[in-house]
This record gives C-alpha cells, sequence and structure tokens, in this order.
C-alpha cells in the first residue's frame, strides 16, 4: 500500500513539471506569466461631463459650513485657552486709574471692566481709597488722630497692626495686670516700674506695635536706673507723678485697651443702577477681585494652562467638588447683579466669604418701599433660602446674575386693592443716576 501511494505522487509531480525537453534540442525561453505579459495600459483624463461634475461637487462643499469638532474635549480646551488669554490681558493692564468710571473703556481695545477695581471707606477720614492703598491710607489716618487723643490712637494701633489676635490678646492682658497693681497700690514703689529687658514684657508686650505709644500716652517715662545690689543700670518704664494722682484716668484707659476693636475699613459696595441689556450675565473683573497678586496670579495661568490635558479626565464627584471649593477660595471679592422684573440691574461689590443676608439688605436698601418681600435667584433659578450660606459656598462667586421675584401673593393683594404703583419700585435717586451697561 506504501508503494502504491508513493507511485501515485510521483505521477503527479511529473505532470506539474511542465513539457519535456530533449537533451540534444536546446533550451526553450521561459514562459512568462500572464500577468507580465499584459502591458499597463496608459490612465485616460476625465472626461468634459466628470470634470463639470467635480466642480459641482468642489463648490458645494467650499460653500457648505466646516463642521463642528465632534469632541467635547477640544471645546473645553479651547474655552480654557480663551480664559487665561483674557485673564492674561487683564493682569497685564493692571487695576484703572484710582478716580476711574467703571465701565470706562479699556484701552488698546480691550472689553471694558465692568467695575473699575475693590474700593474701601476709611472710618477716621472718610475717605474712599483703593484696595491696594487701604492699609496705608489707616496707618496714615491714625498717626494723624493721635494729636487728637494719643491714647486712642495708640490703643487704635495695637488692636489693628498686629494681626495675631491670640499674642494681642496675651499682652493686653499683661498689661492689664501691670496698671490694676499701680491702681490697687499706688503707695508701693515698686508697681509703678516696669523693667523693659524683663523676659514677660519682653515676649509679651514689647513685640506688639503702638505699645510703647500707649505707654508714653497713659503717663509713663523711659528712665535709666541703678541695679539694686549690682554694678550697672537697667531701663524702666516709670509712671510719673501726675499721672499717678488721675488713678482714675488710669483705670478708664485699662478698659478702653481691653475692650477696644480694630479699625477696619468698610467694603465700598460701589452701588449701580444699569439699564436693561442682554449683556447684564456678561463680567469683565479686574485683578483685585483675586486674592492672589499680579506675579501668583501668572504663575496659577502657567499652571491652569499645564493642566488642560486634565480636563478630559474622568474624575469623581467628590474630586470635583473638592477641586470647585479650591477655586472659590481663590478670590476674596464678587461682584453682583440683580436683573429686577423691569430689567433693571442692580450692582454691587461684596466680600466673597460675606453671607446672603448682606445682599437681601443690600437691595432693600435700594427699594423705595422695603418692606415689599421678595426672593432671589441664582443661576439656573435656585431660590437662595439660606441667607447664613455665603456667597462662595453658593457659587456666586467671583460675579453672578441673580433675578429678583416678587412675592405674588403680596403682588395680588396690592394690585386688588387698587392701589397706584410707580413705574419703578427703585428709589428715584437712584433712577436719576441709572447708566447704560457697558
Amino acid at each position: 500500500m506504501r508503494k502504491f501511494f508513493q507511485e501515485i505522487k510521483a505521477d503527479l509531480k511529473f505532470k506539474t513539471a511542465g513539457p519535456g525537453q530533449k537533451l540534444s534540442e536546446p533550451s526553450r525561453a521561459p514562459r512568462e506569466s500572464p500577468k507580465a505579459a499584459a502591458a499597463p495600459r496608459p490612465r485616460q483624463g476625465p472626461t468634459d461631463e466628470a470634470q463639470m461634475a467635480a466642480a459641482a461637487a468642489l463648490a458645494r462643499m467650499e460653500g457648505r459650513p466646516k463642521a463642528k469638532p465632534a469632541s467635547s474635549q477640544e471645546a473645553i480646551r479651547s474655552q480654557v485657552r480663551k480664559e487665561l488669554r483674557a485673564e492674561a490681558a487683564a493682569a497685564e493692564r493692571g487695576p484703572d486709574a484710582e478716580d476711574g468710571d467703571a465701565g470706562s473703556p479699556a484701552e488698546d481695545g480691550a472689553a471694558a471692566l465692568s467695575v473699575s477695581g475693590v474700593y474701601f471707606t476709611c472710618p477716621l477720614t472718610g475717605e474712599r481709597v483703593r484696595r491696594e492703598r487701604k492699609e496705608q491710607h489707616l496707618r496714615e489716618a491714625i498717626q494723624a488722630y493721635s494729636s487728637v487723643d494719643p491714647v486712642a490712637a495708640s490703643i487704635m494701633e495695637i488692636h489693628t497692626f498686629n494681626k495675631d489676635r491670640e499674642r494681642v490678646r496675651v499682652g493686653l492682658e499683661t498689661m492689664a495686670k501691670y496698671l490694676d497693681n499701680i491702681c490697687l497700690h499706688p503707695e508701693e514703689e515698686k508697681y509703678r516700674k516696669i523693667k523693659l529687658q524683663n523676659k514677660v514684657f519682653q515676649e509679651r508686650i514689647s513685640c506688639l506695635e503702638g505699645i510703647h505709644g500707649f505707654f508714653q500716652a497713659v503717663g509713663f517715662e523711659t528712665r535709666t536706673l541703678p541695679i539694686p545690689g549690682q554694678e550697672g543700670t537697667e531701663e524702666y518704664y516709670v509712671l510719673r507723678e501726675e499721672a499717678l494722682a488721675r488713678l482714675q484716668e488710669l483705670r478708664h484707659h485699662k478698659e478702653q485697651l481691653l475692650s477696644s476693636e480694630p479699625v477696619r475699613a468698610r467694603l465700598d459696595r460701589q452701588r449701580r443702577l444699569f439699564q436693561p441689556s442682554p449683556a447684564a450675565a456678561r463680567f469683565q473683573l479686574p485683578p483685585d477681585f483675586y486674592s492672589l497678586s499680579a506675579e501668583e496670579l501668572r504663575r496659577e495661568q502657567r499652571l491652569r494652562t499645564e493642566a488642560v490635558e486634565k480636563a478630559s479626565m474622568l474624575r469623581t464627584k467628590a474630586m470635583r467638588e473638592k477641586e470647585e471649593q479650591r477655586e472659590m477660595r481663590k478670590y476674596n471679592y464678587t461682584l453682583l447683579r440683580v436683573r429686577f422684573p423691569d430689567g433693571y440691574l442692580l450692582q454691587g461689590t461684596f466680600y466673597a466669604r460675606e453671607p446672603v443676608s448682606a445682599l437681601y439688605a443690600f437691595v432693600r436698601e435700594a427699594l423705595r418701599d422695603d418692606w415689599l418681600p421678595f426672593e432671589l435667584l441664582g443661576p439656573g433659578g435656585l431660590k437662595l433660602t439660606d441667607e447664613n450660606l455665603a456667597f462662595n459656598e453658593c457659587g456666586l462667586v467671583p460675579s453672578a446674575l441673580l433675578t429678583l421675584a416678587w412675592d405674588a401673593a403680596v403682588m395680588e393683594d396690592i394690585r386688588a386693592a387698587g392701589e397706584e404703583q410707580p413705574r419703578s419700585p427703585l428709589k428715584a435717586e437712584l433712577l436719576a443716576r441709572v447708566q447704560a451697561l457697558p
């Protein structure tokens, strides 16, 4: 059987080897394969009809609007780049002139700012100053007040310019003990002297700004006295005799020292009223609204540019909320607009951590009848019912447009009573200064 299959294989191999050739015959040229034998035909150009059809199709394609990118990631990147460019342009321009009006045209054709900056009102002088001049202006005002009441001015310095409140508390309690000992034991000379190099005095009192002005204002003077039983001298604060005769005043100064509060400049709301505008939700904020300096802001922009790719990453809800809260803390202030039913826009500046109740009070101050009940709706129609929440907790930073809605039942009662209502519920003095929104 094996031999039989070997013969069949040999026969098949012989048949597939091609025609035979005698050894005495010249060798034959190899047969060309059918593919090699067929020469390529030259390509013919398109006919006139085909050319006309192609031209018409091309014209239709050029006239058709370009399709938008299918990927939402590209849209996110584009939006972030646009915001970064706008923020960079605002940082380069810097704050406007101090007395410039909000909404004045910016240089180089840039968009007008919604507000020129953040301003404060000094409680001592009543002057309105920019945020960056607030501290210096307070210092100058307190120094000027020292010529009127040196004791009160020194107390203002202690409470205002020492930022560590715990250190201030400990230092003032120690000073109160010194003054109490003098008032309780006026006849004992040791209580009327305070050694300046004493460890407790150095660690708790001498480190406070304004403290030496207070000692001098209440009647202490600096003296160099010998050290008992030793060679050498030391410096002391010693209460003068004429001050010792006015112990009641000394007690009053001690109580004044303990009960006083820091002098704080009041945030200027910069209240403005704008005519109805389709651009009500568009805001252009100056760098003052950021809690970062100009250099820190530029660095933040670079970091955000590098983080563009992260926008497309999948994140949990907790991760997103944490990042949102971190973003909210970058703002110290917020610019809010309230749109009334007649379209007027009331604008004001607030601290980002102020409660929503501050906005309700701000709106009531602008009303002709402040008793009218109303509610405020945030972006998306969300009712701001919890007035204790801060603006940054409600997502209303660094700017937001809100809507005012009157209490329907009360307004129906007013209409039923037939009372004639004014054209606008806003005060006349506000309406007299209405502006066009830039």
